[in-house]
């Protein structure tokens, strides 16, 4: 179709799509969790996977409860605790992943939440890329790994020898998650000045719950390769004058080409972002920042890459255009080899035009 016209959902589902931004204990299946809960002895709110996806959700009255947003959480890794419901987790996460048309996904965890069965991180990533191995045989999915560590730990340094450790068996990246306030990247200087040591690609939750300070101190600080979420950038540009003016840090974060990890929906149910429509993210892409579309929780926010762009689509205005230009984005932006990332470019050109 031309670049200029408005897609369809279904244009959109069978586009292909790249990923950097999801989060595995996000996205599981609610009978996955309620019978991997059976297997273990862990109390749910409900056994019905209907009801059960509708305590899950994040929208409606929760919106903005950011508290009971990550409470829902000790459910999803509570129940992937075993090397059974951590395969079963990943490998479904990547047959979703890929029916719905995305071709590359980096999937982000954090192994020190599985520990409760006895299993050693290792064992914890092997299972979780053997997982995805398994989901994406036989599709156009190519999956890789984020081992994620949380701001409000200390084993960061631990988890960045064990990604190194793995970079060429599954694992392409690092990352931080957690709560931001309070927790800042710095603490956990020890593991990026490693990883950078090491040549090794990672990514820094940023700019989500806290604005530009907080992606400031995971650039400049940390050296982050990518933001996850960065869309508060947003407040660094002074739009009182005819034209919009960008500040220090808004300016080298469109310059130096800095991937924003955008998740749409997600950024709205925690208030981050007053709705879909009025969303920054239309607005960064205009101005030049390369921006990227995600899901980062598709349980939490009952979403898929399709949903996220047919969302753009009805409230933004989008065009296949947009959306061509936020996949190529992403391609240009993963953490893989320079040759492998150009012909993923390739393919996705070859069947957008």
């Amino acid at each position: 179709m031309p670049a200029s016209e408005t897609p369809s959902r279904e244009t959109l589902r069978t586009a292909p799509k790249v990923l950097l931004h999801d989060h595995l204990d996000g996205g599981v299946r609610p009978q996955t969790i309620i019978d991997l809960a059976a297997d273990i002895g862990h109390d749910l709110p409900t056994t019905d996977s209907g009801e059960l996806a509708d305590w899950f959700f994040c929208g409606g009255d929760d919106i903005g409860n950011l508290p009971k947003y990550l409470d829902k959480f000790r459910h999803t890794f509570g129940v992937m605790q075993t090397r059974d419901g951590l395969h079963r987790v990943a490998r479904e996460a990547a047959e979703d992943l890929a029916a719905d048309g995305v071709v590359y996904a980096e999937v982000r965890f954090g192994p020190s939440l599985h520990l409760g069965s006895g299993l050693s991180i290792d064992e914890i990533i092997e299972t979780v890329v053997d997982g995805l191995t398994t989901g994406s045989e036989g599709t156009p999915l190519r999956c890789g790994v984020l081992v994620t560590a949380l701001r409000n730990a200390d084993d960061s340094l631990a988890l960045a020898e064990a990604a190194v450790r793995y970079r060429d068996r599954g694992v392409v990246g690092f990352d931080i998650a957690g709560p931001e306030e309070g927790f800042p990247p710095q603490r956990h200087l020890p593991a990026f000045q490693y990883l950078q040591r090491e040549n090794f690609h990672f990514t820094i939750h940023a700019g989500e719950a806290f604005g530009p300070r907080s992606i400031w101190k995971a650039l400049q600080w940390c050296g982050a390769e990518r933001l996850g979420h960065g869309y508060r950038i947003i407040e660094d540009i002074d739009f009182s004058g005819e034209e919009p003016v960008l500040g220090s840090l808004a300016a080298y974060v469109r310059d130096r080409r800095v991937p924003l990890e955008v998740c749409p929906t997600s950024n709205v149910h925690i208030k981050g972002a007053p709705s879909i429509a009025k969303h920054p993210i239309g607005t960064l892409l205009n101005l030049g920042f390369r921006v990227t579309v995600n899901t980062d929780n598709r349980l939490m926010s009952r979403c898929t890459m399709t949903s996220e762009y047919a969302e753009l689509v009805e409230h933004q205005g989008w065009t296949m255009d947009d959306v061509t230009k936020t996949t190529i984005n992403a391609a240009k932006s993963a953490f893989l080899p320079f040759d492998e990332r150009n012909k993923l470019i390739e393919e996705i050109l070859a069947t957008t035009n």
